[in-house]
């Protein structure tokens, strides 16, 4: 678990192999009286992707290294947008279908700076963070890369 402080904004990163908590217990997390929002994305797996039937996904992480991706996120969003609290929480290890992966949270004065950061903080974890996916199916599994390097080596198993 990883929390820093930026000039009284928190910045909570956890990437964990148990169940997330509720979007309600961290939405408290980084609420504020100075904040008129709190923007939310919570990303679940799915039981279908391209028409093959999804039993789980299964995540692994350079934990180090995916931890310093998020916090420079972080960083990223506020030089962009006028935030206070931000939380991201990911789960590693096996993710059945219906369960959180991911949830990314942001208190801001405005809705659309909260909007636009969390769209940014989702769209950059899966672009750069060091977390693998391999989804699995019931006729095999394929592992997928979140980041640029790591798709150039993702790869395709039977099992």
């Amino acid at each position: 678990m990883a929390t820093s402080t930026c000039n009284d904004n928190k910045n909570i990163v956890i990437i964990t192999e148990e169940n997330l908590p509720s979007l309600e217990v961290i939405s408290h997390l980084v609420q504020d009286n100075s904040s008129g929002a709190i923007a939310t994305f919570s990303g679940l797996t799915r039981d279908t992707f391209e028409g093959k039937k999804v039993v789980q996904l299964d995540y692994e992480a350079y934990v180090p290294m995916a931890t310093k991706v998020l916090q420079d996120l972080i960083k990223e969003a506020r030089e962009q947008w006028s935030l206070k609290h931000i939380a991201i929480y990911h789960r590693i290890g096996t993710v059945p279908v219906g369960q959180v992966s991911v949830i990314i949270v942001v208190s801001s004065a405005h809705r659309r700076e909260g909007l636009c950061a969390t769209e940014y903080l989702i769209d950059h974890l899966k672009d750069r963070c060091p977390i693998w996916k391999k989804e699995v199916y019931e006729d095999g599994s394929v592992w997928k890369g979140t980041c640029e390097g790591c798709r150039l080596n993702k790869h395709t198993h039977k099992q």
